[in-house]
């Protein structure tokens, strides 16, 4: 398979988040349909450091799951035919959170399909900082553009 690499000009024109609700700064190696893999800097004038917390400023845990949950769609995305698609997160399991994630440090993601068929896709995720695991999750996205297809005409 072609690995992609996509910079953040690149990753907009594949999906629909926007700042300040993107989550990935680059995509250093995407095999579409695969795995996902990538980065996000936190800078400290990121909008959430400022009220979680004041005197112990990290990036909140769901914030952390959504940069991964991003990722991962980046190989969903990259697929024939499914530019710009949206997908709807419908579960997150197994959430681990092991390391705070402070100002000015970078969480590397990596991301993997388990499953991906009629529109449900299934996967896993890890993302570490300085080179320790931070935070981890199973998620299901689906889309929903794709499920219409596979229903059952009236």
């Amino acid at each position: 398979m072609n690995k992609i690499v996509l910079n953040k000009k690149d990753i907009l024109e594949f999906q629909q988040n926007r700042n300040p609700y993107l989550f990935v700064d680059a995509a250093t190696e995407v095999i579409p349909g695969v795995s996902a893999k990538g980065y996000r800097i936190f800078n400290e004038d990121e909008w959430f450091f400022k009220v979680h917390w004041e005197k112990d400023p990290n990036v909140p845990g769901m914030l952390q799951i959504e940069s991964l949950v991003q990722m991962s769609s980046l190989s969903i995305v990259t697929l024939p035919k499914m530019k710009n698609k949206i997908l709807y997160l419908t579960s997150a399991t197994n959430l681990k959170f092991s390391k705070k994630i402070l100002p000015n440090k970078t969480l590397i993601m990596e991301t993997y399909v388990k499953s991906f068929k009629r529109g449900v896709a299934n996967f896993e995720g890890h993302g570490y900082v300085d080179n320790d695991l931070a935070c981890q999750g199973k998620f299901t996205l689906i889309l929903p553009d794709l499920i219409k297809s596979y229903s059952l005409k009236k």
